[in-house]
C-alpha cells in the first residue's frame, strides 16, 4: 500500500522521518509522498531524511518559526490562516500513485493536535482516496494541558478522518527510561507494525504470496471507521535449516523444515500479537474488523498456519470481517505476526479521553455562562449609572 504520509508537529515529523528510514533500509516503497508540517523552526531542520523542499513551515506571521507550545486553539487558528500554503504543498502530491493519506500527528501538543485535524478536513474536501489519521497519546506523566489537548483534538480527528489508528504512549513507556530514549523506542516500535501492514501488499519482484494482502484488504478493513489498534509479534528462526536456494525461495516444503511447526508458529503468533501489547490496550469483543498479516522467510509461511490464526482471531472477536494474508521475505531470519484490529467499542482509554473532554465543555459552558452574567451585570450597572443628560 503506498502513502502520502503527512507529519504533523514534532512528533508527528520524527514519526515520518523513521518511516523513511525504514523504507529506505528496507528497500520499502511504503511513504510515496513525504510531508512534514510545522509550526516550529527547529522541529523541521530536526529532521533527516524528509526532503527539504517537503518540510513546510506555517504560522510566520503569529509565532515566527517559535512554535504554538501547548495552545492547540492556536494551532487550528493557523492552519485554518495558512490552508492555502499547506494545500500549495499537497498539490505537488502524485494523488494517482497512492492509495491513502496517512497525517500522523501526537494529541496532546498544540500543534500536532491543532493542525492535523484541519489538514484532514482538506483532504477529504478535495480528494477521493482515503484519509487516516495515526495519533500519538500522551503519558499521563506528561502533565495535565497534554491529556486535554488529547481529549479535544481526539473528537474532532476522529470526525474528520476515516479510520484514526491510537498509540497509547501510556501502555509503552518504561519505568525509569529518559523521555528522548523512551520516545525513539516506541517511533521505532510503532513504524516496525505499521511498515510490515502497509508494506505487505508491495511485493515487488519477490515470491509471490499463497494469500495476497493488498491495498483493497487494508482500506476495507479500515473502511469501518472509529479507532483502531495493531498488534505484533515475532518469533526468529534458523534458516541453515533449508538448503540454499529452496530455503530461500522455496515454502514450508523445503527440505528440514517441518510443516507442522509451521503451521504452529503461525497460530502462536497470530495469538501473541492480537493478546499482547496493543499499540492501544482494548477489548477483543468490540471489534468490528480485523486484518493478519504474517511476514518471514517464505519457507516458513503456509496457508493452514494463516488460516487458522484468522479463525482464531474470528473466535475472539466475534466478527465475520476477519481477513488474511502472507508477506514473503526472502532475506529476512524472523517470521513475525501483524494484526489490525479496526473500529473498537471497548477501550477504556479513549473512555476517559471522552470524559475529560465532556467535563472540559462543560466547564467551557460554566465559563462561558458566567462572563455573560458578568457582561450583563456591568451593562445593566452602567445604565444604572447614567443621568439624564436634559
Amino acid at each position: 500500500m503506498q502513502l502520502a504520509m503527512i507529519g504533523v508537529g514534532q512528533a508527528g515529523g520524527k514519526i515520518l522521518d523513521t518511516f523513511l528510514e525504514y523504507d529506505d533500509r528496507t528497500r520499502g516503497t511504503t511513504v510515496r509522498a513525504p510531508l512534514a508540517v510545522n509550526t516550529a523552526t527547529a522541529d523541521l531542520m530536526g529532521l533527516e531524511y524528509v526532503p527539504k523542499r517537503n518540510r513546510i513551515l506555517i504560522g510566520q506571521t503569529r509565532v515566527k518559526g517559535h512554535g504554538v507550545g501547548a495552545d492547540n486553539e492556536l494551532g487550528t487558528e493557523i492552519a485554518q490562516e495558512d490552508i492555502d500554503e499547506i494545500q500549495g504543498a499537497l498539490n505537488d502530491v502524485p494523488t494517482h500513485e497512492v492509495d491513502a493519506f496517512l497525517i500522523v500527528a501526537a494529541l496532546g501538543g498544540g500543534t500536532g493536535s491543532g493542525v492535523a485535524p484541519v489538514i484532514a478536513k482538506q483532504l477529504k474536501r478535495i480528494y477521493a482516496e482515503p484519509v487516516y489519521g495515526l495519533g500519538i497519546l500522551p503519558g499521563s506523566d506528561e502533565g495535565g494541558i497534554y491529556t486535554l489537548n488529547a481529549a479535544r483534538s481526539f473528537m474532532t480527528f476522529t470526525r474528520e478522518v476515516d479510520n484514526l489508528i491510537l498509540f497509547d504512549n501510556d501502555a509503552w513507556r518504561e519505568t525509569g527510561e529518559s523521555v528522548e530514549t523512551g520516545f525513539q523506542t516506541i517511533n521505532e516500535e510503532l513504524v516496525r507494525r505499521l511498515g510490515l501492514l502497509f508494506g505487505a501488499g508491495e511485493i515487488g519482484k519477490g515470491p509471490t504470496p499463497e494469500s495476497v494482502v493488498d491495498s483493497s484488504e487494508i482500506i476495507n478493513t479500515l473502511g469501518s471507521g472509529g479507532v483502531s489498534s495493531v498488534g505484533y509479534a515475532v518469533d526468529r528462526v534458523d534458516r541453515s535449516k533449508g538448503k540454499g536456494l529452496l530455503a530461500r525461495f522455496g515454502k514450508a516444503e523445503s527440505e528440514g523444515i517441518d510443516d507442522v511447526d509451521t503451521t504452529n508458529r503461525i497460530t502462536s503468533l497470530v495469538r501473541k500479537a492480537t493478546l499482547g501489547r496493543l499499540t492501544l490496550p482494548c477489548e477483543l469483543d468490540g471489534v468490528e474488523r480485523a486484518l493478519v498479516v504474517v511476514a518471514g522467510p517464505p519457507e516458513y509461511l503456509n496457508r493452514k498456519g494463516i488460516e487458522r490464526g484468522r479463525r482464531w482471531v474470528e473466535e475472539q472477536t466475534g466478527s465475520m470481517e476477519v481477513r488474511g494474508g502472507d508477506f514473503p521475505l526472502p532475506d529476512e531470519d524472523a517470521v513475525a505476526a501483524v494484526v489490525l484490529l479496526s473500529g473498537l467499542t471497548d477501550v477504556p482509554r479513549v473512555k476517559g479521553l471522552q470524559r475529560v473532554a465532556i467535563e472540559a465543555m462543560r466547564n467551557l459552558d460554566e465559563i462561558r455562562e458566567e462572563s455573560d452574567a458578568n457582561l450583563e451585570r456591568l451593562l445593566s450597572e452602567g445604565a444604572d449609572d447614567l443621568s439624564p443628560l436634559f
